[in-house]
């Protein structure tokens, strides 16, 4: 009894490692979306501030301005450029908590079907037990018919 009560807690222990996994993935997957979310609002700032310079171009500016335009542009591709590398980092994060998730999913059904084996086995050990418990009462009922009948027989021819 005391292996499946270790198999019991083996199992807890692994539900409890693969809701883990789960929580973990649904937080990586959501810092994903946020991540994407970030990423869509600076490529469009960068866009309507390119179409807006384009317009503004038309009119007469400054070097000055038109450099200062050119480093922000510039500084905007950057961070563009570095959250794209965020969302790398957390799609990898996401694929590392899904393979995750399915270890712990895997260990968990191998863990349920040792359960299932053993409860099995020793199912079909008790079977076997009260079967040949069975078959030994009725031996000795038999032995005991047997032997009456055939001692009455014995007993009267003497």
């Amino acid at each position: 009894m005391s292996a499946l009560k270790s198999l019991a807690l083996a199992i807890e222990v692994a539900t409890r490692a693969r809701d883990q996994a789960d929580q973990a993935l649904m937080q990586a997957r959501r810092a994903v979306q946020q991540a994407q979310g970030q990423l869509d609002q600076l490529e469009s700032y960068a866009a309507d501030t390119e179409s807006r310079w384009a317009t503004a171009t038309a009119v007469t500016v400054s070097a000055e301005l038109m450099l200062h335009h050119q480093q922000f542009l510039q500084r905007l591709r950057q961070a563009v450029g570095m959250q794209s590398g965020v969302m790398v980092d957390l799609q990898r994060k996401v694929e590392t908590a899904r393979q995750r998730k399915v270890q712990e999913e895997v260990r968990l059904t191998a863990l349920q079907l040792l359960v299932k084996k053993k409860l099995s086995a020793r199912a079909q050990l008790e079977a076997r037990r009260e079967q040949k418990q069975m078959d030994e009462l009725a031996v000795l009922k038999y032995a005991r018919g047997a032997g009456g009948v055939g001692g009455q027989l014995n007993g009267e021819g003497s």
